[in-house]
């Protein structure tokens, strides 16, 4: 036991040589994953549908660390398993993964379409178990890896008008604890991060609303919203050896805001 407490040291965080996925990291807290990653040491695979990515590269190249971009629509099945293969490809091998991309759509439960129903279950829940999937078997093959999925706030709690994004996001931590049930005897680490409330364009709208704003602010003891940045520590924690014992876990992000 000693010469274990003698052993650890902050390389225990250290990314260097390591290969990490991240879908939809073309801003807000995607791409501080993918920055905070490489500034950890590992090499960078983007997935994107095509938006304006030089953003992104231009700060992971700031680190000095490689990046390959891969351009694929999540909605489609047949793409999302080409991921694994394109980045394998490149580099060799997959380290980590960031199931990242996620969409939302807001309307009243009795007005809900089938159609917005299926297009947030297609990418928050059906891309991250099949992209999860693919991963998982280059990982057990490697007997090494750590998937990262991004649940939610609404991953304990209802909501209001999202009710697929709210399904999807409890069942992202489902899904988190039954991989991490099966993976964790192959040294292959399966956790979750669920972000609060980010300042990102997405919710630029509710910030805008000086009502709403006000009452999510009264509700976080932190007393403001989080910055992408105050998620990077956590993305680069859970991608390390440092959390090697840790597995299946729903980590909050949020400034308290559960603990009201």
């Amino acid at each position: 036991m000693t010469s274990n407490l003698i052993a650890f040291s902050l390389d225990y965080f250290s990314l260097a040589g390591k290969v990490a996925i991240v879908t939809g990291a073309n801003k807000g807290l995607g791409q501080a994953y993918a920055v905070a990653l490489a500034k950890a040491g590992a090499d960078l695979f983007v997935v994107s549908r095509g938006e304006n990515l030089d953003e992104t590269r231009a700060l992971i190249e700031e680190t000095g660390k490689r990046i390959e971009f891969f351009q694929a629509d999540l909605s489609n099945r047949e793409s999302v398993k080409q991921v694994t293969a394109a980045c394998l490809k490149a580099y060799g091998k997959i380290d980590i993964l960031v199931n990242n991309a996620g969409t939302i759509r807001r309307s009243p439960l009795l007005e809900y379409t089938e159609e917005d129903w299926d297009a947030v279950i297609e990418i928050n829940l059906n891309s991250l178990f099949l992209l999860s999937q693919e991963a998982a078997k280059v990982m057990v093959e490697q007997k090494s890896g750590k998937i990262i999925n991004i649940a939610s706030m609404l991953s304990f709690q209802g909501g209001k008008f999202v009710p697929p994004y709210t399904a999807s996001k409890h069942a992202v931590a489902g899904l988190t604890k039954a991989f991490a049930n099966e993976l964790a005897e192959h040294n292959v680490q399966i956790n979750a991060i669920a972000p609060g409330y980010i300042a990102t364009d997405n919710t630029a709208p509710i910030r805008a609303d000086e009502k709403r704003n006000a009452e999510i602010l009264s509700r976080i003891p932190a007393g403001r919203w989080a910055d992408p940045s105050d998620l990077m520590g956590v993305v680069v924690f859970l991608s390390s050896r440092a959390s090697d014992y840790m597995n299946g876990h729903v980590l909050a992000i949020d400034g308290g805001w559960l603990a009201r």
